[in-house]
Order: structure tokens, then sequence, then C-alpha cells
């Protein structure tokens, strides 16, 4: 069994630090997470990437790897949260050097392209990151809310359970095993490069946000053919949100194109799950050990947390 290397959990005095490895984003989206991260009694360092713009990122790739670097290396920062994602951190990934977050890990933070940074930190390095909002989830309307909650909650190491509704298309079944994933055309767009996710006795996590149908089934196709559908414990869906369709429809739901790819296999399937491109995206320890529940009444997953040794 692979040894994980876990991240120490975040306490009073814990420095969070703030960086945009990837799109463009305004000090005044940062502002109010800053705010907030200091309410829950954190130090914050904001990067030089914050506010920063380079035609569609947040700077220059140099900039940008630098900005990442710096906070990686930095003893003094126990977690990073992302400003956003969008497009851009494939772009630096290869650069990126990992001495001293081997001998220092941190909590990462963010979903979406920060998928790269879930996967290959998860298959080079085996430490936890979390599947989390970014800064501008922090607004007035939000702060109190149960899913921003759930993301201290992952920071401190509480024990987390959620729970997902009902539905249809989902395969009962128990599971126990690490949960793994992030956004599904980054994982298909990682298929072969280092930074591969790998799935095998695991459970996968997907979402995604304003894809054809069509795209969906071929990342589904993808993943399949590289044989990341095999041997799962289990499969979690989160948001599939502002799908679209061809002008000749596609003829499938998000829910029966997928289940198309794992007819063969007798995991349990859960659909519905509260995370992604979503209002309330709860926050998803990735690289730790989960049970998941998958009934009629709906889909639960629950992680004990056990403090680092």
């Amino acid at each position: 069994m692979v040894e994980i290397t876990q991240p120490d959990f975040l306490k009073k005095g814990s420095t969070v630090g703030i960086t945009c490895p990837a799109g463009y984003v305004s000090e005044e989206r940062v502002q109010f997470a800053v705010e907030a991260l200091k309410l829950w009694g954190f130090n914050v360092v904001i990067g030089k990437t914050v506010g920063n713009e380079h035609n569609y990122f947040s700077g220059t790739d140099a900039e940008r790897l630098t900005d990442l670097q710096t906070m990686l290396d930095d003893p003094k920062i126990d977690a990073i949260l992302m400003g956003r994602g969008g497009y851009g951190v494939s772009r630096i990934i290869d650069h990126i050097n990992w001495d001293k977050f081997r001998l220092n890990p941190k909590w990462i933070c963010g979903f979406s392209d920060i998928t790269v940074l879930h996967s290959h930190i998860q298959n080079n390095l085996q430490t936890p990151t979390l599947h989390s909002p970014m800064t501008g989830a922090f607004t007035p309307d939000t702060i109190n809310s149960v899913h921003m909650k759930k993301l201290y909650a992952a920071l401190t190491g509480e024990s987390i359970f959620y729970h997902s509704p009902h539905n249809e298309y989902n395969r009962p079944g128990n599971a126990e095993g690490v949960v793994v994933g992030g956004n599904l055309a980054i994982l298909s767009h990682l298929v072969g490069s280092r930074s591969d996710i790998q799935t095998f006795g695991k459970i996968l996590f997907i979402e995604d946000i304003g894809e054809h149908y069509y795209k969906v089934d071929r990342m589904m196709l993808t993943l399949k053919r590289a044989g990341k559908l095999d041997g799962l414990l289990g499969l979690v869906i989160g948001g599939f949100t502002d799908m679209e369709d061809t002008d000749r429809p596609f003829g499938q739901a998000i829910e029966e194109l997928i289940l198309d790819k794992v007819a063969e296999y007798d995991y349990p399937v859960c659909f519905d799950f509260p995370a992604g491109h979503i209002d309330e995206n709860h926050t998803i320890t990735l690289g730790m050990s989960h049970k998941l529940t998958v009934t009629s009444q709906g889909g639960q997953l629950h992680l004990d947390r056990m403090p680092a040794v």
C-alpha cells in the first residue's frame, strides 16, 4: 500500500496563501475571501498574480509559475487557495519543483482547472488535496452557508458527511476507498501525461460545465479506453451544469451516456453529488479514504478524519 503524506490541518494562526495559476482574477474578487479567512482565524498572504493580467491569464507563464512555486516552497504557508480556475495550469505544471513541498506538504484548494494540480500531486506525491470553492465563492451571502463551512471543516480536520438526493439513475451499492478525480474535461486532457490520474481500486469523482453532450460522451470514452473506469470501487457524479446539445440532438441525457460507459461494471454509481460548478460546491478531500453508500433514498459519502502523524 502506498503511504499517504497528509498535510497538517489548519488551526488559529495558520497561514493561507492566495495565488492565481490560471485565469485572471481581480483584486476585488479576492478581497472578501481575504476578510473571511481572517475571520476564520487565519493569516493571509496574497500572491503577485492577484489582479495581475496577461491576455487571458493572471500573468505570463513565468509569473504564474514563480508565484505558485514561492507559495509551495514557503514553510510559513499552510494552505494555498486558488483565485480561480479557467485554464493555464497545464502550461506550468511540468516546471514546478516539488522538493520542498514533499518535505512540507500543504493543502492545495480549488477546482476546475486546478484538477491538474490535484491529479498531478496525488499521482506523483500521494498527498491529499481539497477539491473546493475558490476565492469567488466567498461572498456576504455564502460565508455562513453549509458548503463554505465544509471548506473550513476540511481545512481544520473535522469529519465530513455528504448526502445527495434520490436519482432514478443511481446504481445502489457500498464502497470504501480513496476518492480521486475532478473536472472531466481536465481528467481527459491529462490522459497519458505525467499528471494522469490513477483510478484502479479507488472511488472516482467527476463534474463539468458548459460542454456539449457529445463531448462528454467522448471524454468518458477517453477515460474508458484508457482503463480509468476499470477496477473502480465507485463512481460519484457531481454537477454537470449548462450542458449544450447540437442542432441534431445527441439523444441521451448526461446520466444515460455516463451509465452506458460503466454498464459492464457492478460498482455503485451516485448522481447529483453536491460538488462542481454549482452554487453549493461542497469540498471533497481528494486522496483520502471515504465510505460511499448509494441506496434508493440517495447517496452518502463520509470522510472520517484521522489526525496526521
